[in-house]
């Protein structure tokens, strides 16, 4: 079986060589910073609902995922063998989770 380029010529893909199309780049990056200088005069102004929302995306972003205190007392229960499952919430948890498949798939 031969191996070609046939899949590049049928498709009419080409392959760039290193160090071709160095001056079209560099022309593009010049129109590119004369389109930025042009819009460098355009101003943006930003609602008190933007400020509301960053400042919530900060707090949520400082606050811890879980909680530390309740994963370690859960972890000593664990070890010392005090934890007790509740099969009826393990149960109702699971048929609830098959239920909302189940009406996504619909």
């Amino acid at each position: 079986m031969k191996i070609n380029d046939s899949i590049k010529n049928t498709a009419g893909l080409s392959v760039d060589k290193p160090g071709a199309g160095k001056l079209g780049s560099a022309n593009s990056k010049n129109a590119q910073a004369s389109q930025v200088d042009a819009k460098s005069a355009e101003s943006v102004t930003l609602s008190p609902l933007s400020a509301q929302l960053k400042s919530l995306e900060e707090k949520v972003s400082a606050s811890s995922v879980f909680d530390t205190e309740k994963v370690e007392a859960i972890k000593s229960a664990i070890a010392n063998g005090q934890f007790k499952v509740d099969s009826e919430k393990v149960a109702d948890g699971l048929i609830s989770s098959v239920k909302d498949l189940l009406s996504t798939q619909k």
